[in-house]
C-alpha cells in the first residue's frame, strides 16, 4: 500500500472519529432544546391569545358604543312623551320603547358574555407567561450542568481534528482536494476496502484484474461504479484468500462418479 493511501485511510479514520462527536452534542443539548420547543409553542399560543383578546376587546367597544346610541334614544323617547297627544302616537312611541329597551338587554347581556371572554384570555395568557418563566428558570440551572459536558465533548473533538490537520499538512494538497471532493457526498465512506471482492461503499463486485490493480499498484484507485477510493484491507487477507479459493472451486466441474453396471 502506497503511503499516500495510507495517509488517506487515516484521515478517513479522523473524520469519522470527528463526526462521532456530533451525535453527543446533540444527546447533550437535547433537554435544553425540548425546553426552548416548549417556550416557543407556548409564545406561539400566547399570540394567539392576545389576538383573539385584541378581537374580543374591539367586540365590546363596539357593543359599549351601540348601547350609547341606545340609551340616547331611550332618553329622546323619554322627552317625546309629554307631546303624545293621541293613542296613535302612544302605542307607536310605546312599541320603539320597549323595541329599544330589548336592544339596550341584548347589549348588556353581550357586553357581559364578552367581557367574562376576555378574562378568560388574560387569565390564559397569565398562566402560559408563568410556565415560560417556569422554564427559564430551569432552562438556565440545565444549562450550566450541560456546558460541562459540552466543553469536554468540544475539548476532545479539538484534539482530534488538530491531529487531522498536523497529519493533512504532510499531504499532498491535490490528493486532499480529490479526497475532500469525495467526502462531500460520501461522507465517512469516501475511503472504503474490499469486502468479498466487492466495494465496501456501493457493494457492487470488483472484477478479478481491478482488484489485482488495487492489490498490487502504487496508484490511489477509485470504485468504476461509485468514485469512492478503495484498498485492500490488509488485516483481513485471509477473508479475501478464502473467497477467491472458494470461487475458483464454485466454478471447477464435479468428478463424474462411475457408474454402476447393471446386475444380471
Amino acid at each position: 500500500m502506497n503511503r499516500y493511501l495510507q495517509q488517506l485511510i487515516e484521515v478517513a479514520e479522523i473524520d469519522k472519529k470527528i463526526d462521532s462527536f456530533e451525535p453527543r452534542i446533540v444527546e447533550a443539548k437535547f433537554e435544553v432544546n425540548q425546553m426552548i420547543k416548549q417556550k416557543d409553542k407556548l409564545a406561539n399560543e400566547i399570540t394567539l391569545l392576545e389576538d383573539d383578546h385584541k378581537e374580543v376587546s374591539l367586540k365590546i367597544s363596539k357593543n359599549e358604543t351601540h348601547l350609547a346610541e341606545l340609551n340616547k334614544k331611550l332618553e329622546d323617547i323619554a322627552r317625546k312623551w309629554k307631546m303624545v297627544k293621541t293613542e296613535k302616537e302612544n302605542k307607536a312611541l310605546s312599541l320603539e320603547e320597549e323595541i329599544l329597551k330589548e336592544q339596550v338587554t341584548f347589549a348588556n347581556e353581550e357586553i357581559e358574555r364578552l367581557s367574562k371572554n376576555r378574562n378568560a384570555k388574560e387569565e390564559e395568557i397569565a398562566s402560559r407567561q408563568d410556565e415560560i418563566e417556569s422554564l427559564n428558570t430551569r432552562e438556565q440551572e440545565l444549562r450550566v450542568s450541560v456546558q460541562g459536558v459540552l466543553d469536554e465533548i468540544y475539548k476532545q473533538r479539538e484534539e482530534i481534528l488538530h491531529t487531522k490537520i498536523e497529519l493533512t499538512k504532510n499531504m499532498d494538497p491535490k490528493i486532499t482536494h480529490f479526497y475532500e471532493k469525495i467526502r462531500k457526498w460520501a461522507r465517512n465512506t469516501s475511503v472504503v476496502p474490499i469486502y468479498k471482492h466487492a466495494c465496501g461503499g456501493c457493494f457492487i463486485r470488483l472484477n478479478d484484474k481491478l482488484y489485482i490493480d488495487i492489490s498490487k499498484s502504487e496508484d490511489i484507485i477509485t470504485c468504476p461504479h461509485c468514485g469512492r477510493i478503495l484498498y485492500v484491507d490488509e488485516n483481513a487477507p485471509v477473508q479475501e484468500k478464502e473467497t477467491k479459493s472458494k470461487t475458483k472451486k464454485e466454478k471447477e466441474p464435479k468428478a463424474q462418479e462411475p457408474a454402476l453396471e447393471a446386475v444380471e
